[in-house]
């Protein structure tokens, strides 16, 4: 029988090889500050307020961001609280977002971060923290203290205003 595969049918089994199988890791993107080069009033994003311009500046200048869902987005710090990069986790609906610990610590780990940031908007414009917001971050907090990542704030971006879960109390200090 010939080797070459016929129209409609896949090609026949390679015989196996001596060479051992590499794995394919899928498609995972972080994006480094080398790809969003920050003003130096940027790089340490140790309050609130410069989480949230870090969020105007590259983040909702970013190809995947759709002001009109909710969009959940990781920022990701060294142990100095320097930016080392962001991470899209979620697009949601219009009033809903699914996360998952796994996909949250999964871009912290990869990029060896000490800690992260959860950021999302409400396109509804009110910046008030959901139940299912509150819940979220006590899992996330949990989940970063098994790993040893610090889980430092979660902000919630409306039009002209934020909310932090920290300064509101949400985070045991």
């Amino acid at each position: 029988m010939n080797d070459q595969a016929l129209p409609g049918f896949p090609r026949p089994l390679e015989p196996p090889s001596d060479e051992p199988l590499r794995y394919r890791p899928s498609e995972y993107r972080i994006v480094a500050l080398r790809e969003c080069p920050l003003p130096a009033s940027l790089q340490l994003c140790d309050t609130p307020d410069r989480a949230v311009a870090y969020w105007q500046m590259n983040v909702v200048t970013g190809a995947n961001y759709n002001p009109d869902v909710e969009c959940f987005v990781v920022l990701l710090v060294n142990t100095r609280r320097r930016v080392k990069g962001h991470h899209l986790i979620s697009t949601g609906s219009l009033d809903s977002l699914l996360v998952h610990p796994r996909e949250v610590f999964r871009a912290a780990i990869i990029s060896a971060s000490a800690g992260i940031l959860l950021m999302h908007n409400h396109p509804s414009g009110e910046s008030s923290p959901s139940e299912a917001d509150i819940k979220v971050t006590r899992e996330l907090i949990r989940g970063g203290q098994v790993l040893r990542i610090d889980v430092l704030d979660h902000i919630i971006i409306g039009h002209g205003e934020r909310s932090s879960l920290r300064d509101q109390g949400y985070f045991a200090r």
